[in-house]
């Protein structure tokens, strides 16, 4: 079990690390089958696979989990914040007019120590222009550890589920429930998820994504 002490002491390592390898990609996991639903990831390196080959990361698993009822599109960049994801947002949901998205953002800015109010604003953006496309969204929720105080990590929490609230949508509370502080199921920073890590972490997105799909289905 990995302490915050160690977490702590580790974190300046990750901002280097993920600043470093913040190459963007946008990939189809599939061929663009325009009469499934099309689902966009836009999110940072947790989502694109850091450490990994592709295929080994959350998304491929997902993405071959849902092969024959949807399109995945992996818009995730190691590094991003949530002020990178909404400058880029406009122009995924023109290229690729998605009917799920799937915001994984947030991380990166709580580890910089961004105004908390910033970072729930700027999320609450790219709901709204999400929507406005006529997408679903599936918020997908973080925690980090208390660099920058408890009251402040707590904060950084609580922005998930008052988004949920507010907008009335699905949320994942945690993408990393029962893997943060596993050392068996992180890489050697101590703060990414590794291999063996995955598949829990496509489950418990896939699990939230279902009753979406299944309302896209019966819609159509």
């Amino acid at each position: 079990m990995l302490s915050f002490s160690t977490f702590i002491i580790r974190l300046p390592v990750l901002h280097l690390l993920v600043v470093a390898c913040g190459f963007a990609f946008s990939v189809s996991l599939h061929a663009q089958d325009r009469s499934s639903p099309r689902l966009l990831i836009l999110g940072d390196s947790l989502s694109a696979a850091y450490g990994m080959a592709p295929e080994k990361g959350w998304v491929a698993l997902l993405a071959r989990d849902l092969a024959d009822s949807a399109t995945i599109i992996n818009a995730s960049v190691s590094g991003e914040t949530t002020e990178g994801g909404l400058q880029r947002l406009p122009g995924l949901l023109q290229e690729h007019a998605p009917d799920v998205v799937v915001l994984e953002l947030g991380g990166n800015d709580g580890l910089r120590g961004y105004p908390l109010t910033r970072v729930r604003n700027t999320l609450s953006e790219m709901i709204t222009l999400s929507r406005e496309s006529g997408a679903k969204i599936l918020l997908v929720g973080m925690r980090i550890p208390p660099n920058y105080g408890r009251r402040y990590s707590l904060g950084f929490e609580n922005i998930y589920p008052a988004l949920a609230e507010e907008h009335t949508l699905p949320l994942v509370p945690f993408l990393l429930e029962g893997i943060a502080g596993n050392a068996t199921l992180m890489q050697n920073d101590g703060i990414h998820p590794n291999a063996q890590a995955q598949p829990a972490m496509a489950a418990t997105v896939g699990d939230a994504l279902r009753p979406i799909l299944m309302a896209l289905e019966e819609k159509n």
